[in-house]
């Protein structure tokens, strides 16, 4: 009991903590609507089962062991982040749609590797699951339990970030946000960018 009671705290709180998931959710849903947003939110409970699948075969060990191997998925999502801000903070709306709500939806493919590769290169996401399958859950707790813990993590992102795609996509706060679009391209760029020179740097 108290090992579940732990497992729900450190997820909850490692959920709701701002970091590049939230960003990239925001960023899909206010330009590229609803639907994109919520795709988003599906990739990155995806990318949360391959932290799920590593930590549990015992790969974590190795990461946790070696500094080179978690310097080396910092540099590539910090790489990542970098990038999609840069993209980010460069992309214009098409002449004449002032609002930007003719923007453009990804296709369902990027919208849902956009929020995988967000949180599959994320090191936040790494140590908050190498941290409950190494030094929370017990090694003699059932496999099918362990299992368990690792769909309601990932059924916890999607939940979560679900929410945060569907308020960020309400099309009264999209119209608001959107006549300021490349102020608002910009800002998120600038977040995007922060966090991977965060990440590269810490």
């Amino acid at each position: 009991m108290v090992e579940l009671i732990a497992v729900v705290t450190i997820t909850v709180l490692a959920v709701i903590s701002p970091g590049a998931d939230f960003a990239m959710v925001t960023r899909n849903s206010l330009l590229h609507g609803r639907q994109t947003g919520l795709l988003a939110a599906v990739g990155i409970a995806a990318g949360v089962q391959l932290h799920v699948f590593y930590s549990m075969l015992g790969v974590a060990v190795v990461i946790q062991q070696s500094p080179q191997w978690f310097s080396a998925i910092k540099v590539c999502g910090a790489l990542y982040l970098m990038y999609v801000g840069y993209q980010t903070w460069c992309s214009t709306a098409p002449k004449g749609e002032a609002t930007g709500f003719n923007h453009g939806e990804l296709s369902k493919w990027k919208a849902l590797s956009a929020g995988f590769f967000t949180n599959a290169l994320n090191p936040k996401t790494t140590l908050f699951v190498l941290s409950i399958y190494s030094q929370v859950i017990d090694r003699d707790t059932p496999l099918a339990v362990q299992i368990g813990y690792g769909l309601f993590m990932s059924a916890a992102h999607a939940v979560w970030f679900g929410m945060v795609a569907t308020f960020f996509s309400e099309p009264v706060l999209r119209e608001r946000m959107l006549r300021y679009q490349k102020n608002l391209n910009r800002v998120i760029g600038l977040a995007l960018g922060g966090l991977g020179m965060t990440l590269a740097l810490s």
